[in-house]
């Protein structure tokens, strides 16, 4: 059995994830999911322990708020949330579906309201008062999308944060809409809107600059209760911040408990990847192919010692596992180890041969070798 490598108390809360993988992860280019798929994806992510889904859009048409209403009939205990733009009629389209959330996006920045909307913070205010009042007076909760909140000053989103307590908004959602905050402004900025709000705040991290994890466990230390997050980070433009890579990095640093079985981690990715017909990189945190693949002479040695040599986290938390494999950066200790292992027999004067016939064949096939790779090359040496 592999000890667990990181050994830290989790701050004593829970970390509420907001998957919005059939919302905003959706709208990445080319992906277009079936009612069934979206029904599926759901199912999955409240069995591995999310509990709030923002599952869609009601304005985009009939078939969108059918989907809505039968995901709503599949998870009846479920936290579901759905997208509304600061008009009537997309709020008056939210109100009867069952679901128990409606997020009512706004420009937070002068950006976006200047040169977006044409709007005053006043006309805003306007506008927004009474679609509140209606999403409030069908006993459903309303969280206030500050988009594009990083290009807005503090003040702006003080003056924001203000209106939103006065008129009874459950949760402020901090959007960095394109994706250009970094973790210390994240922090700061986080904190002290915490410190003069009573307002709940949701971080929504873009992936533009790859640090929407690094957003999100920032924020997540400056005090916020929820997290949006998607499957493989799938979003616009780079994505959104991952469930994956946010889910773990808050168990194995400390940063809270999060609720979720990350154990079943691959059949969600699995799931994400045929619906969403994605291919992946290899390398790609927490569920890339190759994550937990090792090579290096080094660290195969290491490895082999004790597995806490060369392991942030013990794979088995994701329901992964640790693979040693032979190539050009194998040593010799590992090579007669990993042989030995598979049942392909070498000695040690054929050693030197070995390696040297595995980097050429390395360089030339830029592959992991099998088994059988292994076995040509060793009856090579042999001249057979």
């Amino acid at each position: 059995m592999q000890p667990s490598s990181v050994n830290r108390n989790h701050l004593n809360r829970t970390v509420v994830f907001n998957d919005t993988t059939l919302r905003d992860g959706e709208q990445s280019p080319g992906v277009a999911f079936t009612r069934n798929e979206k029904l599926e994806l759901a199912q999955t992510l409240w069995q591995l322990g999310v509990r709030e889904l923002e599952v869609g859009i009601p304005a985009m048409g009939s078939r969108e708020r059918e989907t809505i209403a039968a995901m709503r009939e599949t998870l009846p205990e479920a936290a579901l949330m759905v997208w509304a733009r600061m008009v009537p009629q997309d709020v008056d389209l939210c109100l009867d579906l069952g679901i128990d959330w409606v997020n009512i996006s706004i420009p937070a920045s002068q950006q976006h309201r200047q040169h977006k909307l044409s709007l005053s913070m006043a006309q805003l205010f306007a506008q927004l008062r009474p679609l509140i009042d209606a999403v409030k007076s069908q006993g459903l909760k309303v969280s206030l999308g500050l988009e594009d909140a990083s290009r807005a000053s503090l003040d702006e989103l003080l003056v924001l944060m203000e209106f939103a307590s006065i008129h009874g908004v459950s949760r402020v959602r901090y959007a960095d809409t394109l994706g250009v905050l970094d973790p210390f402004t994240t922090y700061n900025q986080i904190s002290q809107l915490i410190a003069n709000s009573d307002v709940a705040i949701e971080m929504h991290a873009h992936n533009d600059l790859g640090l929407a994890t690094a957003n999100s466990l920032a924020a997540i230390s400056a005090g916020v209760e929820s997290v949006n997050t998607t499957i493989c980070g799938l979003g616009e433009r780079a994505g959104n911040a991952p469930l994956e890579e946010v889910s773990v990095a808050v168990e194995v640093l400390g940063k809270g408990i999060t609720g979720i079985a990350l154990e079943q981690l691959p059949k969600l990715v699995g799931l994400a990847k045929q619906s969403a017909g994605l291919d992946l990189s290899p390398h790609k945190p927490i569920i890339g192919k190759q994550v937990f693949t090792h090579e290096s002479g080094i660290h195969v040695d290491g490895l082999l010692k004790d597995f806490n040599n060369y392991q942030g986290f013990d794979p088995h938390m994701v329901g992964r596992e640790h693979q040693l494999v032979l190539g050009k950066h194998s040593g010799t200790h590992a090579m007669l180890a990993l042989l030995s292992q598979m049942g392909v027999g070498l000695d040690k004067m054929q050693l030197p041969q070995m390696q040297n016939l595995l980097t050429h064949w390395s360089e030339r096939n830029k592959r992991i070798p099998s088994v059988q790779d292994l076995q040509r090359l060793v009856e090579a040496i042999d001249g057979r």
